[in-house]
């Protein structure tokens, strides 16, 4: 199994491709904006093809290269129906954007999800099982993705969560979206995060990696 970071589009959002080498099988979380090349690249090195692409939520730069990854490769998408507005018509994310945030996206792409995932859904990829757990506060359908072990991965932590920006490395996701709410995130992180394992790494949707035992005991903005 193998971790591949990779940040990208206009606010250098992380995506994230496991593969699995040894079963010629890959997912990728998230899709930000011009991904698919280094995704491409990483695919042909390690002659695996790409199946999955999960969404943690339907914000404009988790899912704007979303589109030419679908085409390229044939994934099947999973996402939460909370922000199916969001990701089949994300011309209403463009415009907020674009007037209230004063970034200029052009145009972006829908992109069709295969199924719409339910909290305490499993999918199954690369050899293993994933946990759904539902974390919105940043944003309605946002989701994280628990993997519980790694078989056969010699690393000193073997459970990882894929968060979207439910939580950072000492921050969380912001609530001023629409769509958001400051009171609803905290609950989200304290249910559904704070209760993994404190050796579980966090991957969130930009910046370093954490663990949840570092961001119960230090992040200042929700305690465990």
């Amino acid at each position: 199994m193998n971790l591949h970071v990779l940040p990208a589009g206009l606010i250098q959002t992380n995506a994230y491709l496991l593969t699995a080498p040894e079963r010629g099988e890959a997912v990728l979380i998230d899709a930000p904006g011009g991904v698919w090349a280094e995704v491409a690249t990483i695919l042909r090195m390690e002659k695996c093809r790409l199946g999955e692409l999960w969404l943690t939520h339907g914000h404009w730069d988790h899912m704007q290269g979303g589109a030419e990854v679908v085409r390229a490769s044939g994934a099947r998408v999973s996402a939460h129906a909370a922000d199916r507005v969001l990701i089949e018509t994300p011309e209403a994310m463009r415009k907020y954007s674009e007037e209230r945030m004063g970034v200029s996206l052009g145009l972006l792409e829908s992109v069709k999800v295969d199924r719409w995932l339910e909290p305490g859904d499993q999918l199954a990829a690369l050899g293993m099982v994933a946990e759904v757990r539902f974390v919105p506060g940043h944003c309605p359908g946002s989701v994280l993705y628990y993997f519980p072990a790694f078989a056969g991965i010699s690393a000193r932590h073997v459970r990882w969560a894929f968060v979207g920006d439910a939580l950072f490395s000492g921050g969380v996701g912001r609530t001023d979206l629409p769509g958001g709410s400051a009171e609803l995130l905290a609950k989200s992180i304290r249910t559904q995060i704070y209760t993994l394992p404190d050796d579980t790494v966090v991957y969130p949707g930009h910046g370093p990696a954490t663990t949840v035992g570092t961001e119960k005991e230090n992040n200042q903005y929700v305690r465990g």
